[in-house]
């Protein structure tokens, strides 16, 4: 029987207020928000380090607040990306390369490129700036991942490059960027976005159902998978990612 990859179900972010009596405890001090979110998730993608520089500090303490197994994927800072020529980054992915990812140790998973919607393929710059991300951290082996989002990435010649340097093409489920498929890494990396608030859980129980077969099915091959619930009914995210972590538990 092939050996089954690991799959992560999560969030982003941990701090919304509108989670607070939903998915926290009213009384829970915000403190302790991550520990509580920790417990009954698998995964977190961070996204204040898509906005601003973090401490060294400050991923050791998040790294402490986890428990064994657990998985934070960072989003890489939006100065890395949102650039007319992506190969001209270097000095920002130095920048948010250096600012202490590797005081997450053992629970940092994935780093994710997100690109702007404006941003079209051009093959020569794309394959500079990936030749800037490092295939390790602190003597750990590197994951990286790429979110695409104009239509024209929608090109062989983009999965061959992702595929030559192990990298995995984000797969969004929003409805208007490219929607490919193609395996290019040793892992799976998926972001929700189409939670509605009239379901409890955030998506009906056959679309919950579908998701987790899809997930299982990545996995199938030994590949790990990191499966993020995002946006849409932002407030419906915990609970459709719960949802998720049952079904793939139950299976």
């Amino acid at each position: 029987m092939p050996h089954q990859g690991t799959v992560r179900i999560g969030i982003g972010g941990w701090t919304y207020e509108p989670w607070r009596g939903t998915f926290f405890p009213e009384k829970l001090p915000k403190t302790r928000e991550l520990e509580h979110a920790a417990g009954r998730l698998t995964a977190i993608e961070i996204n204040a380090t898509y906005y601003g520089r973090q401490k060294p500090e400050t991923f050791a303490k998040w790294a402490a607040a986890v428990p064994d197994g657990f998985r934070f994927a960072v989003k890489a800072s939006r100065y890395c990306t949102a650039r007319k020529r992506l190969a001209d980054g270097a000095d920002s992915v130095a920048l948010f390369l250096e600012q202490g990812l590797e005081r997450l140790e053992d629970r940092l998973g994935p780093i994710l490129w997100q690109l702007p919607a404006t941003k079209a393929f051009d093959r020569e710059d794309l394959a500079r700036f990936l030749a800037l991300l490092p295939a390790e951290i602190d003597g750990r082996p590197a994951r990286h991942a790429l979110e695409a989002r104009h239509a024209s990435f929608q090109d062989p010649a983009f999965v061959t490059l992702m595929r030559d340097h192990g990298m995995a093409i984000a797969h969004v489920d929003r409805g208007d960027g490219p929607a490919i498929a193609d395996p290019t890494a040793d892992f799976a990396y998926a972001r929700l976005e189409g939670a509605v608030e009239p379901e409890a859980a955030g998506y009906p129980a056959d679309a919950l159902d579908h998701m987790a077969t899809v997930a299982r099915d990545w996995a199938k091959p030994g590949r790990d998978v990191f499966l993020f619930c995002i946006a849409g009914a932002k407030i419906r995210n915990p609970a459709a990612a719960e949802a998720l972590i049952a079904r793939i538990n139950a299976s």
